[in-house]
């Protein structure tokens, strides 16, 4: 059986033009799950902040007294702003660096694993915040997202 070849592109441009409408709406679940996890994980941190410090303080992490606090809010705020899709790109930079540290500090055996042993790799808890952040720092908030909202106030005036 021969199939004619417009018939197959027609049929692929649907497939891309579907396959794209998801696009936004896929970012908003990434933003709306991995936030809310973010925001989680940064209450959390402040609510025992402490106990973070002397963790960081094991880890060697350098004035750990100021960055215990610093990185619960970030991950606090920057969850609530992922959510939001506000400042999406930077915020996720932020989470993202914030991760790889994770990842080089916490979970180095894991991040090594990589090539020779990707399940200790995936299984590492930074490794899917850091995929979600990735996602959003490269791709953007999609369209339901208040960066957007503001991007398309700024065009008006």
């Amino acid at each position: 059986m021969v199939v004619p070849m417009g018939w197959l592109t027609k049929l692929y441009a649907r497939l891309t033009a579907a396959a794209s409408s998801l696009q936004s709406p896929f970012l908003l679940l990434v933003r709306l799950y991995w936030g809310f996890q973010m925001m989680q994980t940064g209450w959390g941190k402040l609510h025992d902040i402490g106990k973070v410090t002397g963790f960081f303080t094991t880890l060697g992490i350098p004035l750990p007294a100021l960055n215990a606090p610093f990185i619960s809010v970030l991950e606090f705020v920057g969850g609530i702003l992922i959510m939001l899709g506000l400042g999406s790109r930077l915020i996720a930079l932020l989470l993202t660096c914030d991760m790889l540290v994770a990842f080089m500090v916490a979970d180095r055996e894991a991040l090594f694993s990589v090539f020779f042993d990707p399940d200790k790799f995936y299984a590492a808890s930074p490794y899917p915040f850091l995929l979600a952040f990735l996602i959003v720092l490269i791709f953007g908030p999609g369209r339901f997202a208040l960066d957007e909202l503001w991007a398309r106030g700024r065009q008006l005036h």
